[in-house]
């Protein structure tokens, strides 16, 4: 199978590129996420070239023929160096095999030849290479059928999934991620795999496991990706406060809902109004609370009083402890935790001028951000409660619009 590059461009910096290579007597392949993703109809601006041979050489070759007046940033630590050209950022690097020790998931990097190159990959779809020589140029190599999992939707390792996580731990994050990005499924005996070694995630560093969250945050439905951070075990080492969300308690024959699956519909229900990360984050925390602040109460059932206070505080401490920003983003979630019962908890003799003056002055810039939050919020199964709750969202909504109108013209000042 042959592949096809999106364009004439794509296609001569391929074979520009294969063209040093072969002066160098360097076998040289695409691989990875650029291949994955041109094989998806996804458009990519990153291109990972892998050369049996010194892949800084190669980039430098390969400079010096685009005549790029930005030098090759060379990284020699790990024997890679990058180059952009146009919108593109190109990595080079040698073929090489890895050596794993149990309490690190940085390798021990030896030499090695294109097989051991995709061997050491996370997945069998991203272990795909390209030839860009010029007696094989274009030719696949895919030893692992990575075609045939992207065709099905599968994410697998490309060796025993037990190896693949435990070599390194990231990886099972990243299964998820990728899953939920490209809306696959994770085989049976991958996701085992992730279960088997959840606890080894404890020696991957916040700022790793930050980034992973954020890019499941930022897919269409996150709801996917905690679902199966949970089920696997890892959400329990990553965000124990998320997965205490989980499960119904009765007394007295009366139950609360599972707070784990409603916080996962409402981030699903915001995602679909907002792609702000941070808002994103705030519907993922905005009852994280529940669980400490819950409490029962005689003719009255399950309470939950305080947890939008109690609940900035805990997300200082996960924002802290997953090294996410302490600053402004930290305070705009805080801010959306704490007022989101605000809106709604208005009953219709509440919503006066004055109380919703409070609340623009609260609120402050984000009043948009924090109704769409609200909007998102409404989750009950009980069609009359839901109805009752939209009824009074519009109504507020409205008096929004109406007291900020009054306050314009009141202040409006006639030209001298």
């Amino acid at each position: 199978m042959h592949f096809e590059f999106k364009n004439n461009d794509e296609s001569s910096l391929a074979a520009l590129i294969g063209e040093e290579a072969d002066k160098l007597g360097f076998p040289a392949y695409y691989v990875g996420g650029f291949v994955r993703d041109r094989l998806l109809g996804r458009a990519s601006k990153d291109i990972d070239v892998v050369c049996v041979g010194d892949g800084i050489v190669l980039a430098k070759a390969v400079s010096s023929r685009l005549q790029l007046q930005r030098q090759v940033t060379i990284f020699k630590r790990f024997g890679t160096a990058m180059l952009n050209y146009r919108d593109l950022e190109i990595e080079f690097v040698g073929a090489r095999k890895e050596s794993y020790s149990k309490d690190s998931r940085k390798p021990s990097v030896s030499p090695g030849t294109l097989e051991d190159d995709q061997n050491r990959r996370d997945f069998t779809i991203n272990a795909l290479a390209v030839s860009v020589n010029a007696e094989r140029f274009g030719e696949i190599l895919d030893p692992f059928n990575g075609i045939e999992d992207l065709k099905n939707g599968i994410i697998r390792t490309p060796l025993e999934p037990s190896k693949t996580f435990s070599d390194d731990p990231l990886r099972m994050l990243r299964a998820i991620r990728f899953g939920s990005q490209l809306g696959f499924e994770i085989l049976d005996s991958t996701f085992e795999g992730i279960k088997q070694n959840a606890h080894r995630i404890e020696i991957i560093s916040a700022e790793r496991i930050h980034t992973e969250l954020n890019k499941i945050l930022a897919t269409k439905s996150p709801s996917i990706g905690f679902e199966r951070l949970s089920t696997s075990g890892l959400l329990k080492y990553i965000m124990p406060e998320f997965e205490a969300l989980r499960g119904v308690e009765f007394k007295n024959g009366v139950g609360h809902k599972d707070n784990f699956y409603h916080t996962l519909k409402v981030l699903d229900n915001l995602c679909a109004m907002s792609d702000n990360l941070w808002l994103r984050w705030s519907a993922l925390l905005h009852d994280i609370a529940k669980p400490p602040t819950k409490k029962f109460v005689d003719g009255i059932g399950w309470t939950f009083h305080g947890h939008e206070v109690v609940g900035t505080r805990m997300a200082y401490k996960i924002f802290k402890r997953l090294k996410l920003p302490l600053d402004h983003k930290l305070k705009y979630v805080q801010k959306m935790i704490r007022l989101h019962l605000r809106p709604i908890s208005l009953t219709r003799e509440d919503i006066t001028d004055s109380a919703i003056r409070r609340l623009l002055f609260d609120a402050g810039d984000d009043i948009e951000d924090l109704m769409m939050l609200c909007k998102a919020d409404i989750t009950s199964k009980n069609e009359k409660k839901v109805q009752r709750i939209k009824e009074n969202y519009d109504i507020v909504r409205q008096k929004l619009i109406d007291v900020e109108e009054k306050d314009k013209i009141r202040n409006w000042q006639p030209p001298i």
